[in-house]
């Protein structure tokens, strides 16, 4: 026979390996999630870093990619609602990345035609978001305001980071 203690351990323990794995899983589902809302480039710009109060706060390497998510924000909340209900998610809170380490990327380096060997140039009008996304991926967005706008930012990333690498 089982002392009550011996029960009661038992069922703490599987309880919070439960929780645990709960965790676990709303971490590791952000991928997923952006590719799900069309917004694949987004996991390897941002990340979920803590649930607290019953609110996702997730970290963005740029401002941009923090607007871009907060543009499906209610999906997203509505998918982890649906995906975690146990955890009661009730808000999404986004916040730009204090930690330079977050989600280094690296450009698309491109030669010149005709260049001497040597270094390479980034050629701006081709990105990596281009590289790896056809120019077609902005085709299928309907509005021409959002279109336009997320041409803007593109453009606007692309210009700060040739800033940041000329002398």
């Amino acid at each position: 026979m089982k002392k009550a203690g011996d029960l009661l351990s038992f069922f703490f323990d599987e309880q919070m390996l439960n929780t645990a794995q709960e965790y676990s899983e709303l971490f590791a589902s952000w991928t997923f999630m952006v590719e799900k809302h069309n917004i694949a480039a987004a996991a390897t710009h941002s990340q979920i870093v803590e649930l607290e109060r019953h609110v996702i706060f997730i970290e963005a390497d740029h401002p941009g990619w923090i607007q871009i998510l907060q543009t499906k924000q209610r999906q997203l909340l509505d998918e982890f609602q649906r995906c975690f209900p146990e955890l009661t998610i009730t808000g999404i809170s986004f916040r730009l990345s204090r930690d330079p380490r977050l989600m280094k990327t690296t450009p698309v380096m491109k030669t010149l035609p005709n260049a001497e060997p040597g270094p390479k140039e980034i050629t701006p009008e081709k990105t990596q978001a281009e590289e790896q996304y056809p120019a077609e991926i902005y085709e299928k967005i309907q509005d021409a305001d959002f279109k336009q706008a997320l041409k803007r930012l593109e453009r606007s990333i692309i210009s700060r980071n040739n800033a940041k690498r000329e002398p």
